[in-house]
């Protein structure tokens, strides 16, 4: 889909931006934008940054140095951005239904009493029905498969119809079909609704069909544009300032490291990446519940 936007005005403007967590700098001068209906895939290593970019963006950490506008101005207000953390572990005894857990994308940030009306609940329904679960919508939450719980999840992300979504590795730890399924359904809810959609993963393979553009995050810095400019082999040697190989074979890609380099990239034949999304998640704050 091309992204079409009659004010001209992208959705979120980020420019120059910083970021140091615990005396590290983990994002150097990140430039991107999201056009209204655009899917962007957030690409990289695990600790590469993609949950601390998601979470600037959110306005939960504040840069060193940079710019981030949503909708024209700096910041973000409440019902414009709506969030899919990373896999949250439901207790399988909560007893929280799945349309209770919806209708906290509405009112969850609220103090005081909700008032919980006829509109508020077609609203809950409606964005139920829009991602198919409908069908479970009076089930516990937590007794939920991996699948039903994260189309839960983005229901309650879209629930307040945010302009953008934000969504941190919502295909870990489903298999391919529920992955395929997932990547169906956000693209349908982009095309029917005009959001700019922002998914961070480390492969890139289940979007390759969806994907507008790309923003691949390596050593701090960026490559950002369609996925055929970003993910190549000059454009990844220049970004790691290591000699990387990128494969195409069989409808997927392949990137691998010459030897003497580890990136630790997307790529599932290529598993040299140093387990270090724990110290990025330790020094920028464990995802929150933020829907």
């Amino acid at each position: 889909m091309k992204p079409t936007d009659d004010t001209n005005r992208p959705l979120l403007n980020i420019s120059g931006l910083r970021v140091s967590l615990g005396g590290r700098s983990i994002l150097n001068g990140i430039d991107l934008n999201v056009a209204r209906g655009e899917f962007v895939g957030l690409i990289g290593s695990n600790g590469a940054g993609k949950t601390t970019l998601l979470k600037t963006i959110l306005g939960d950490i504040t840069p060193l140095e940079g710019s981030v506008d949503v909708l024209g101005h700096k910041g973000t207000r409440t019902g414009e951005i709506g969030y899919v953390p990373q896999k949250i572990a439901l207790d399988p005894d909560l007893p929280l239904l799945a349309k209770d857990f919806v209708a906290l994308g509405l009112d969850g940030h609220r103090l005081g009493v909700s008032l919980r009306g006829r509109h508020f609940w077609e609203r809950v329904e409606h964005a139920l029905e829009g991602v198919g679960a409908l069908e479970y919508a009076d089930r516990p939450v937590g007794r939920l498969s991996g699948g039903q719980q994260q189309r839960i999840m983005i229901a309650a992300a879209i629930v307040a119809d945010p302009a953008l979504l934000l969504l941190d590795e919502p295909l870990a730890n489903l298999d391919p079909a529920n992955s395929a399924d997932i990547v169906v359904l956000l693209d349908h809810i982009r095309n029917a609704n005009g959001i700019g959609i922002i998914l961070s993963a480390h492969d890139i393979n289940p979007l390759l069909g969806v994907l507008d553009r790309v923003v691949y995050l390596a050593q701090g810095r960026s490559a950002f544009g369609r996925t055929d400019e970003v993910i190549r082999t000059d454009a990844l040697s220049d970004l790691y300032q290591h000699p990387i190989t990128v494969l195409r074979t069989q409808g997927r890609i392949v990137v691998l490291a010459d030897e003497g380099g580890e990136p630790g990239h997307h790529a599932a034949e290529y598993s040299g990446a140093e387990n270090s999304e724990s110290a990025e998640t330790q020094e920028g704050g464990s995802p929150d519940g933020r829907l």
